[in-house]
């Protein structure tokens, strides 16, 4: 009965669009007819030659690398990442560098040195095993995002680095052969190493190491790779729907525009194009959030948004209005988010360390270079320092950005209604608020969430993501509700764990609104949780904060809870932190709450975490009232 339980509730969550086409796709997968559409190492045919791809270049962003205008500056740092790749070193999700060694075969997890079988058709390669360890690991050099380390090296400090760069695509073809391994298991991935072995192939066009021969290969592999993306499209549009759809798509675009010649491209182009619109209406709210509940994916958003903008102007080509709309009101959404000091945003929801397009040297957790680029590239002034990036999607040419993001300013209370957020910036302090529903797939059980920041230093911070294959209990603590700064009942998450990406009785939001009255901020949402736990159950929490302090008065009440049920309030700080920010929690009635400090975790960086403080008030009254004040260093 419960498992009954279960799967309506999931049905109901998913929809029976989605839940017929999982069944009809894992039906073609085990039968063997899902294979049939992926041949699996075709003979090479010519597709497109060098001197007629060469004849389209104008195409892209810049021709080649002798076209680029961009004023060069010598860096010591790029200098020193070019000799980490050369010795077989790779900053893995950005965060953890990792030694591949200078033979690496492109199969092989580094993480724990399992080796995948590059015979074996994609549809027999699984996601996960505890074997194999979390693909993910495969899949980061796969996709050539060092790419740009390298040639932005080559370009600032002088150093011809063709011959790796063409060597380092042909050794993947040889590894890698079509339909077959993990780096065919997804669509997505497919897509960001055609995206980017193009931005390569443009910088060096005109070297002597692109050869016809070389080319010929590259051209064969690209056109399969498309190919795949076709065919596999609905799989992502439908039972994925997220960032790996808006990527798909954008590309199939973007492939036909680039490769016109190439067999399929006029439908690839045309439904590419409407798909995508059609993602980016329905992903992107129209109040700018999105529908991954991600900072991380959100900027994956964006920067696929620029590659959007920018190559259809330069091929004299629109997207629907609603592109441009949802650009702008997530540009908005982001900015609001944005501590100006780093650039770092709450890090807030599923985060894998992606950062396809790395084209300035500013820290992972920096977004301000890929707002900026989107910003002006819509003609839009975000009050953000200049980044290179723009210079890269320009090839320097003047941008116009005249029209304020914000006019007014920054400070003040932002009601993100649609997607449930809630943000108080001040001079000295951000205040970040989660209550939302959830129409679409939630990644972590965090809702009314609160995440402070106080001279652009997170003190009241959100766990991150770690790592999405790990054991049970690891997943369970930084995708569930123990992780971030809200509540738990009887030691349960807001929502019920389900396998992987699933949770089943997702939380709503019952109400929401944050007010200005005077110099005081009002914060007051609740929500439907914990139905393992009992039906009816609410959890309502008031933040109130006086402008100017550094101080947040925080109540938090369960209602419809069975008596003598324990509540915890959870807070989580960076270690050293707890003799600044102190923390003072009572019941209705007065009763002074102790604290229970553990130690947590946190993980800035996916793949990486470090130890926090988590301090937990528990008490059976079901009402506590919260006193947050940050000492001023």
């Amino acid at each position: 009965m419960k498992r009954l339980t279960l799967s309506l509730n999931l049905l109901q969550n998913m929809g029976m669009r989605y839940t017929v086409f999982r069944a009809r796709h894992e039906f073609m997968r085990r039968s063997g007819l899902l294979k049939s559409k992926f041949p699996a190492n075709p003979l090479q045919k010519t597709y497109m030659t060098l001197a007629d791809w060469k004849k389209g270049r104008e195409k892209f962003f810049f021709i080649s690398r002798e076209d680029l205008k961009i004023s060069r500056r010598p860096d010591d740092a790029l200098a020193a990442t070019w000799q980490a790749l050369q010795q077989g070193n790779l900053l893995m999700f950005n965060s953890i560098l990792t030694n591949l060694g200078t033979s690496y075969d492109w199969v092989t997890n580094p993480d724990t040195g399992y080796q995948y079988d590059n015979q074996k058709h994609w549809t027999e390669i699984p996601d996960y095993s505890t074997r194999a360890g979390d693909i993910k690991y495969v899949w980061e050099k796969s996709r050539f995002s060092y790419l740009y380390d390298i040639i932005r090296h080559d370009y600032h400090n002088g150093e011809d680095c063709a011959a790796t760069v063409i060597a380092d695509i042909l050794s993947w073809i040889e590894h890698n052969p079509i339909n077959c391994g993990p780096n065919y298991r997804c669509s997505q991935e497919m897509s960001l190493r055609v995206l980017n072995w193009t931005f390569a192939l443009h910088y060096y066009s005109n070297s002597p190491h692109l050869t016809a021969e070389a080319f010929n290969k590259i051209q064969h592999v690209i056109y399969w790779h498309l190919h795949h993306i076709w065919h596999n499209i609905h799989f992502s549009r439908i039972a994925v729907r997220n960032n790996h759809a808006i990527t798909e798509t954008l590309t199939l675009y973007l492939g036909a525009l680039l490769y016109p010649t190439f067999p399929g491209a006029a439908k690839w182009k045309k439904w590419g194009k409407k798909w995508f619109e059609e993602e980016i209406a329905y992903q992107l709210y129209p109040d700018g959030t999105f529908l991954q509940f991600s900072m991380n994916y959100h900027r994956v958003v964006v920067q696929l948004l620029t590659w959007a903008f920018t190559l259809a102007q330069k091929n004299g080509e629109q997207f629907a209005p609603v592109v441009g709309e949802r650009a702008i009101a997530s540009l908005r959404f982001l900015r609001v988010c944005t501590n100006d000091a780093h650039g770092w945003l709450p890090n807030y929801g599923a985060n894998d360390g992606a950062l396809f397009f790395r084209l300035s040297s500013a820290h992972y957790r920096n977004y301000r270079p890929q707002l900026h680029a989107l910003a002006t590239v819509l003609g839009l002034d975000a009050h953000l320092p200049p980044a290179e990036d723009i210079l890269w999607y320009t090839n320097n040419a003047a941008a116009t950005a005249t029209a304020p993001l914000y006019p007014n300013g920054l400070n003040g209370a932002h009601s993100f209604v649609t997607g449930g957020y809630y943000v108080i910036r001040e001079a000295s302090t951000l205040t970040f608020l989660r209550c939302g529903n959830h129409k679409d797939r939630p990644s972590q059980a965090d809702n009314l969430h609160l995440d402070i920041w106080h001279n652009n230093e997170n003190l009241l911070i959100d766990a991150g993501s770690y790592k999405y294959n790990a054991d049970a209990d690891t997943i369970r603590y930084f995708s569930g509700t123990r992780s971030h700064n809200t509540i738990m009942v009887a030691g349960k998450d807001q929502m019920l764990k389900g396998g992987r990406f699933i949770w089943y009785y997702w939380t709503q939001a019952i109400k929401a609104a944050l007010a200005q009255s005077g110099n005081q901020y009002t914060f007051s949402g609740a929500i439907s949780a914990f139905h393992q736990v009992g039906s009816g159950i609410q959890h309502h929490r008031t933040v109130t904060k006086t402008e100017g302090q550094t101080r947040w008065i925080v109540r938090d009440e369960l209602t419809n809870l069975p008596a003598g049920t324990p509540i915890s309030q959870l807070w989580h700080l960076p270690q050293g932190a707890a003799s600044r920010v102190r923390i003072t929690a009572k019941t209705a009635s007065g009763e002074l709450l102790q604290a229970e400090t553990v130690q947590g975790w946190a993980s800035a960086m996916y793949g990486a975490r470090i130890p926090t403080t988590e301090q937990a008030f528990t008490t059976t009254t079901h009402i506590i009232e919260t006193i947050i004040e940050i000492e001023p260093v």
